[in-house]
């Protein structure tokens, strides 16, 4: 099939309609309304729903109702209308619903800004709703891949009966690339939904909930949620190695755009003659922690950086799955301030010099 020259929105939006997406709810937010603006043409026409609420909260319950009958529903947003989703995420977590959220993130704090930013990395993986639950997190790092995970998103979703979530900066929104869509596109097989509110004419009907008023009912129902977050672990590890090799003094951690920036300034210190890897996590949880630890302690890794759009979040992971083998370095940029190929390099030259990591330089007023 030939390539496809797409922004990232409408990608994203037509990889949800081939993956078998029938229900979109939305409120539009910068830097993500094109997903709205192409399913608003698109879904009618593949006889699916499309529906834009009054609010983001709105959204989050539509959501709920909608997983509820079985169908493959989704939305897209960013930061603060994720935010404004948390409550009904953790009830939709709670019920054991299968959907897809899609957070095109930017600055922030607050209303923030419409630049890119990952800034949400705490809100996604660490639950930004109340109780005992997590959402199976992907972040792409180029248009292809954000059309890939978004499709593989609602198979995760299905498997786990839980919220999936895929999540990129408002460069994988925004910009055009060359992206590819499967022929003839096929799953693995799923077990029925015979749990769905489809109407009780011939059975029983189905109570989906996430009230459980006994106390061991709401622990049992807390424990199979980790049974299957300790499944995730073991099933769902996504990473990716880029020129990691016994050379290497030092290693970068990064993901999503920003991964690819650095791609850029390994390359780069490479023509140099310095040979720096990088470790790409590509699921943010379940996190590739056996993986990162098993690279870090190669003998010749001398320090690890950590390159992120923030002041700092996926670090404090890093950090704790490191556990003090290796030093860890971090630089970032944020509020839409994208560290530039030169930055990457500046930092990766004072680490090889044993020097501190410089902060960012503040620009002259003109």
């Amino acid at each position: 099939m030939p390539k496809i020259l797409m922004k990232g929105n409408e990608a994203i939006a037509e990889a949800a309609l081939r993956a078998g997406a029938t229900n979109y709810f939305c409120y539009p937010i910068t830097p993500q309304t094109e997903v709205a603006e192409y399913l608003a043409r698109r879904m009618p026409e593949v006889g699916g729903v499309f529906l834009q609420a009054e609010s983001e909260v709105a959204v989050g319950n539509i959501l709920f109702g909608a997983a509820a009958t079985g169908k493959r529903v989704f939305t897209s947003s960013s930061s603060p209308g994720i935010s404004l989703m948390q409550e009904a995420i953790s009830y939709i977590a709670g019920a054991q619903l299968p959907c897809v959220i899609v957070n095109i993130m930017r600055g922030g704090p607050g209303l923030g800004g419409i630049l890119p930013a990952q800034s949400d990395y705490f809100q996604a993986v660490k639950g930004g709703g109340h109780g005992d639950y997590r959402l199976l997190v992907l972040a792409p790092s180029s248009i292809q891949e954000a059309v890939d995970l978004t499709m593989l998103s609602f198979y995760l979703a299905d498997k786990y009966r839980n919220p999936v979530m895929v999540i990129g900066d408002g460069m994988i929104g925004q910009m055009m690339e060359p992206v590819e869509f499967p022929e003839n596109y096929k799953e693995p097989p799923l077990p029925p939904k015979d749990w769905a509110c489809t109407g009780a004419k011939d059975r029983e009907p189905h109570i989906i909930k996430s009230l459980f008023l006994d106390p061991i009912a709401l622990e049992e129902n807390s424990l199979i949620l980790h049974r299957k977050y300790e499944q995730m672990k073991t099933e769902e590890v996504r990473c990716e190695l880029y020129k990691t090799s016994p050379k290497n003094k030092i290693l970068i951690v990064s993901y999503g755009t920003m991964a690819r920036i650095c791609q850029t300034a390994i390359d780069e210190l490479e023509a140099e003659g310095i040979s720096v890897g990088l470790f790409r996590p590509i699921s943010l949880f379940p996190y590739p922690e056996k993986e990162l630890y098993t690279e870090v302690v190669r003998k010749n890794i001398e320090k690890v950086l950590v390159i992120e759009m923030s002041i700092g979040q996926m670090v404090e992971d890093v950090e704790r799955i490191v556990k003090g083998a290796r030093p860890i370095q971090f630089f970032g940029r944020t509020g839409g301030v994208v560290p530039s190929p030169e930055e990457a390099k500046e930092q990766i030259k004072l680490l090889l010099k044993k020097e501190t990591i410089a902060k960012p330089r503040k620009k002259k007023k003109a």
